[in-house]
């Protein structure tokens, strides 16, 4: 495994490139901005998925995705690598159900 395909080289990059925009100082750090940037990129993978395009468009979006929940993290100081653990530990105790025909993973607050 080569050092580009470490978490903490995706970090790094992703910082360069802040770095190199000046996010911190110019707005592209801020939450709202980042959130709607989200967004917009799940509108594309959603485009690509419904429109039946590439393989390769769809993982270009979510590429795209990640790199700006990186970061975020980044932006927000804080540990998406321990975030992602420490989530999966949690989702690796809950209990599965099917919902309208999918399996779903969640806290299933029974309505009573």
């Amino acid at each position: 495994m080569s050092n580009t395909d470490s978490y903490a080289a995706m970090l790094e990059a992703v910082q360069a490139f802040h770095t190199k925009h000046d996010f911190k100082n110019t707005g592209g750090e801020e939450l709202t901005y980042r959130v709607a940037l989200m967004a917009e990129e799940l509108g594309e993978i959603s485009s690509c998925v419904t429109k039946g395009k590439s393989r390769e468009l769809l993982a270009e979006e979510c590429a795209d995705l990640f790199i700006l929940l990186l970061g975020t993290a980044i932006a927000q100081d804080f540990d998406l690598k321990q975030a992602v653990w420490d989530k999966l530990d949690k989702l690796m105790q809950r209990e599965s159900r099917m919902v309208n025909g999918r399996i779903r993973v969640s806290e299933f607050r029974d309505m009573d």
